[in-house]
Parts: structure tokens; sequence; C-alpha cells
């Protein structure tokens, strides 16, 4: 019985990309939300669904819009990565522009986000992808080269571009972070793009989730003094945290 239950799940899902833990429960009246959670968090750990805020998400579906790299990216570390993307979709405010770079954690930033007048500009083809159901945000692409790997955009002429936007928030993240080396990723022509943005906001928010801590990439972004906000999930260190607050860095 539960072979073939979680089966149904994963056809449900393959077909109609997306459910939420109420639509299944509609279709399952006899089974337990617990339950059905558990056949879930299954399923995720078979790589053949996404676990998301209220649901879960077809690998399939979003195998449309990415690379597999991509992918396995957003299957990594996704309790820490919703509860990072709760805390950043709460401090955004109603009539701001934000700038969201292209990363996984951003893209689980866009399905939390509430649906109000915001301007976001973006170079990630996923989050962008996900803004657009709302109705209520105006959302710009940034153009340019497509990097697979990420599904991000990046081009020469970023600098020329950020000369004539605006917007008061940029809430970016890291594939790395080490006191010493500061927040880093692996490209260059990523860390030039997230230089700008971060120079270009009135103030920096830094989604960064505990797996990252300890790890460097060959490309340094951002350095402590170069945020205000740390956004984080429940197993980074106490140390660091003191560290960040020496650096009167908020630490969400």
């Amino acid at each position: 019985m539960k072979k073939e239950r979680i089966e149904e799940i994963a056809e449900l899902l393959d077909k109609r990309g997306k459910l939420t833990l109420e639509q299944l429960d509609e279709h399952f009246p006899n089974v337990s939300q617990m339950t059905i959670r558990r056949d879930l968090l299954q399923l995720e750990q078979e790589g053949r669904v996404i676990r998301v805020r209220g649901g879960a998400m077809s690998v399939k579906e979003v195998q449309k819009v990415s690379g597999e790299t991509y992918t396995r990216k957003i299957a990594s570390q996704t309790d820490e990565k919703i509860t990072i993307a709760q805390k950043a979709a709460s401090l955004v405010e109603e009539n701001s522009s934000i700038f969201m770079d292209g990363g996984t954690t951003a893209l689980y930033l866009a399905k939390e986000l509430p649906d109000i007048d915001i301007h976001v500009f973006t170079n990630g083809l996923a989050v962008a992808i996900e803004l657009a159901k709302k109705k209520n945000m105006k959302v710009t692409m940034l153009g340019g080269q497509v990097m697979p790997e990420n599904l991000s955009t990046s081009s020469p002429s970023a600098k020329m571009y950020f000369e004539n936007t605006n917007f008061e928030l940029a809430i970016i993240s890291a594939s790395a972070f080490t006191p010493e080396d500061g927040f880093s990723c692996g490209s260059q022509v990523e860390a030039d793009l997230l230089i700008l943005a971060r120079k270009k906001a009135r103030s920096v928010y830094m989604m960064l989730d505990s797996s990252k801590i300890g790890k460097i990439m060959p490309y340094t972004f951002a350095h402590l003094d170069d945020i205000n906000v740390l956004i984080t999930d429940n197993n980074f260190p106490p140390e660091l945290k003191a560290k960040f607050a020496q650096e009167n860095i908020v630490v969400m």
C-alpha cells in the first residue's frame, strides 16, 4: 500500500509539476498529513521530487528550466534554504526595489515572497520565472549570456546597466565563506556582477546556509564590512555569530 501510494504521488507530481499538501490531502483523504510528509521526504531522498514550503515539486518540472547541476543544488540543504528564504522574505517591504541573484536559495526566496508591489531585478532565469507568477510584482531580467550551471545571466555590459539602475536592497547568496577569505563563488563573471550589485545597493543582505562555512571558492565578492545583515539557518556556529556581531552585522 505504501509503495503504491508513493508511486501515485510521484506520478501526480510529474503530471502537474507542483502540488500543495492540501491538494494531496484531498487526493488521499484516508492518509494523515504526517504520512504524506514522510512520503515526500522519501521521494526527495530518491531524487524524484523537491520539497518546498507547503508541498513539493517534481524534479522533472524543475529540469524543464534548469540543468542537472542546478537541480541537484535545489535539492541540497532544502530545509536550511527554506528557513533562510522565509527569514529573508519577512524583511522585504512593499514599494521597495531589490536585486536578487540567480542562486538556488534565491529561488526559494522567490517562492516565499508575498505577492506585493515591489520591483525585483535579477539575473536568475528560474528566479524570474517564479516571480513572474505573482501579479503585483514588477520583474526586470538582466540580459547577457546564460550560464547553464546556475541558470543565470551575465554580460560585460552589466556595469553600464547598473550605472542607470537603482535599488535599495541587494539580497545575495554565497557558495562559500571563511572569515579570512570572505564570501566567494565559483565564477569570475558571477563575482563581478555581485560586486556591482552590492556596491549599488543601500543595504546588502547575505543569505548563507551553514554548509557553506569553512569552504573556499576561487572568487571573493564580499567581506564582512560589505554586508549589513546575514540571514542563515539554525545550525550557524555561535562563535561566528559573535564575530559578525562585533562587525555590527545583524545575524538572523
